[in-house]
């Protein structure tokens, strides 16, 4: 087994000078104050370009909840495990679950969340739309974490229901999301890729509900070189606000090939926004135009007006699932990718291409009620996802593949983008998940990624820590 500490450094990007004037918030910056080591032979195998462990769309894989963080991951015997550390601890205690990853497929990752209601950690597993496997622990378990002992005993037995609710037969994509009243729901698709819809259930600290289906698969969608007439939505993220609002950036991906100039490309296209503010109930689009209603068979479509907020079409390799956040204000912003025209109006290779000319975008809400779209000036290098958040003053940070961080500062109204860390000497596979739930605690960015390896050899897991502006 081989330990490492990363060394640390410090990086700043200064506000502009027009932001002096009345002692105005700090720029961003990032320094990396240390690493621990989750596990040091983590399962590895590459699935779809990414890892079983560290995908982006991994909602959430590692959080924290009074003073203690929390990761799950598969070992190298593909066990899975949920691990927790006092924050600022070096070292993890970690229990085994019950259940072995069925599959080499990177969308099979594990999801967690808590109840406010009664402290429970819900753990969401092993999916790729087919069944699903569902563990939660014993109530006041994240309560009162320093009063519990952290066994296998405080967890239920894995279940392929959620206590008893079966949801269908074709789930994947788990996302736990608190609502502010301390429910827990969860948010899925059912169907498959081309042919699917998003759901959602709620847990109130007794039970789970099925609250139903809020988008819709049907309706035509037409581009230059054809037509398509089933698809999904892909979520960029579903998280509320500090006021309750529900916010949801999502692109569409199409199931007919016809619709894009080269089958080696993607069929996804458009970024669009919906948000809602009864829990999920009622989708409405950014003039506050009513879309869809949850569980009934008026659901968010394709053809709906007033969903797009940045229009593109299928021929450049948009990347489904990227990253969302929200400001201080309520305000949503998102990071978004593909291969700019200046480089071609048809990808043919969607991993080529956008390795070799791939960029993210930050997409935005201003203050003015508009919508604003700026590039981040630094390349992708790589077919992956980036992922979003915001600090206390609202600078906004992209954690780019292979650890990268870059970041804007909310004076310069998000333009000024730029490189503050070069992920060097981390040997970092791909994407990284972060922890959403701790910057607005202690101002910390806590990033948990795998190193490369090579075929299947296991590699380690571990948790980078960023310090924030204070």
């Amino acid at each position: 087994m081989r330990r490492r500490t990363l060394p640390s450094g410090t990086v700043t990007a200064l506000a502009p000078d027009s932001a002096a004037a009345g002692a105005a918030a700090p720029g961003p910056s990032v320094t990396l104050v240390g690493s621990t080591t989750p596990d040091d032979l983590a399962l590895f195998f590459v699935s779809y370009d990414g890892l079983v462990n560290n995908t982006a769309f991994q909602k959430n894989g590692l959080l924290t909840h009074r003073g203690h963080q929390y990761a799950a991951w598969y070992t190298a015997d593909r066990h899975a495990v949920v691990g927790r550390r006092t924050l600022g601890a070096s070292t993890w205690q970690t229990v085994r679950v019950g259940h072995t990853l069925r599959y080499d497929d990177s969308h099979n990752v594990i999801s967690m969340g808590v109840s406010g209601t009664d402290g429970r950690l819900h753990m969401n597993m092993d999916s790729h739309s087919d069944g699903f496997t569902y563990v939660k622990s014993v109530a006041g378990l994240l309560t009162d974490p320093a009063g519990q002992s952290w066994t296998a005993s405080r967890f239920g037995a894995p279940q392929a229901t959620l206590d008893g609710l079966a949801l269908t037969s074709r789930f994947t994509y788990p996302q736990f999301i608190a609502t502010p009243e301390g429910r827990l729901q969860l948010s899925y698709r059912a169907g498959v890729c081309g042919n699917g819809r998003n759901a959602l259930a709620e847990y109130d600290g007794t039970r789970w509900t099925a609250l139903g289906e809020w988008t819709g698969s049907t309706g035509t969608y037409t581009s230059e070189h054809g037509s398509s007439t089933a698809r999904n939505m892909y979520l960029h993220g579903i998280d509320y606000d500090r006021r309750g609002r529900l916010h949801a950036f999502f692109t569409w991906r199409e199931r007919d090939d016809a619709v894009r100039c080269d089958r080696g490309g993607l069929t996804n296209h458009d970024t669009c926004y919906v948000y809602s503010d009864d829990r999920g109930r009622t989708w409405r689009t950014d003039a506050g135009t009513v879309v869809g209603r949850t569980g009934t068979p008026d659901r968010v479509r394709v053809t709906d007006a007033g969903l797009v907020v940045d229009p593109l079409d299928p021929d450049h390799s948009l990347m489904n699932q990227e990253s969302q956040f929200t400001d201080s204000a309520g305000r949503p912003h998102a990071i978004i990718s593909y291969v700019p025209g200046r480089f071609g109006q048809c990808t043919t290779d969607h991993v080529a291409d956008r390795t070799a000319n791939g960029r993210a975008f930050h997409v935005r809400r201003t203050a003015a009620g508009g919508w604003r779209k700026t590039v981040i000036p630094v390349p992708l290098d790589s077919s992956r996802r980036t992922k979003l958040v915001l600090d206390r003053y609202d600078n906004a940070y992209a954690v780019l593949p292979r650890l990268r961080v870059a970041a804007a500062s909310a004076a310069s109204g998000h333009t000024d983008w730029r490189l503050l860390y070069d992920g060097a000497g981390l040997d970092a596979f791909g994407e990284a998940v972060i922890d959403e739930t701790r910057v607005a605690q202690d101002g910390v960015l806590s990033v948990m990624y795998q190193e490369k390896s090579t075929g299947t050899a296991p590699s380690p897991l571990r948790v980078a820590d960023f310090r924030l502006p204070a």
